[in-house]
């Protein structure tokens, strides 16, 4: 597990926010052509760190194959913003072969920055294999890499039915403990997702209780008005019947 207090380059308030939150635009002018690929592809070779950042925060607006196995390699990069840049990157560029250099540098990177755009990038690639670290995250990493890690499970909805079920006890266990109250909310809307491609068995039943509970007991209104959307967006029944019998009692 993660220590947030070793952790001085994230503070509460900067983990909780989305992954792209402290990338600036490459022009300020949102109408202006993006980057050359050409040119960017030779940056993310090029001797500089600076200019290797560039380059690879480039592709998150080029979506270009090319670029994989050079984002891939700057995971390791000694710099941490070059990095984290690359986790961007391929981000918007996924690829399966991204899946297992993300998965080991989660393991092992040391910058809450990083990991929390590694997971973002796992999500994106929406590759089963993804699945064990992003529970692992979620139960066991700083609330940064916590929120995004539940988002990213999500994700898991276009995987399979297999993967869906293996996402949901690590949602529905930080639904429950988590004492964030972002990171309970987000998975609320995960489980949300999640349940809409599941039949009507005893996985979606524990998820739905879940998501009850949650509504009716978290101390925060926030995750309680996303859980009430969770439900909402399902549409099940008993989930339903409580948000009418409660509204009526005036309970909001």
């Amino acid at each position: 597990m993660y220590d947030e207090d070793d952790l001085s380059l994230l503070d509460f308030e900067a983990e909780l926010e989305s992954p792209l939150d402290h990338m600036e635009p490459l022009s300020a002018q949102t109408e202006a052509p993006k980057p050359n690929p050409e040119q960017m592809l030779a940056l993310l070779e090029h001797p500089q760190p600076q200019q290797r950042m560039l380059a690879a925060r480039a592709f998150c607006d080029i979506e270009d194959a090319r670029a994989t196995p050079h984002l891939i390699r700057l995971l390791t990069d000694t710099c941490p913003l070059v990095r984290v840049s690359a986790a961007y990157g391929i981000g918007r560029n996924p690829n399966p072969d991204a899946v297992e250099p993300l998965i080991a540098q989660l393991n092992r990177d040391w910058n809450g920055y990083v990991r929390k755009g590694v997971v973002w990038a796992l999500g994106n690639c929406r590759d089963r294999r993804s699945l064990p670290p992003l529970a692992d995250a979620l139960r066991t990493d700083i609330s940064a890499v916590r929120l995004w890690a539940a988002s990213a499970l999500a994700q898991m909805a276009d995987v399979g039915y297999e993967t869906v079920v293996g996402a949901i006890p690590a949602l529905v266990a930080a639904l429950v403990q988590d004492p964030v109250a972002a990171v309970r909310s987000n998975c609320a809307w995960a489980i949300g997702q999640l349940c809409r491609e599941l039949p009507s068995n005893v996985v979606y039943a524990t998820a739905i209780d879940a998501l009850i509970q949650a509504f009716a007991e978290d101390e925060d209104l926030g995750v309680r008005e996303d859980t009430k959307a969770a439900l909402l967006g399902v549409g099940d029944p008993r989930g339903l019947q409580l948000i009418e019998t409660l509204e009526q009692e005036g309970w909001f």
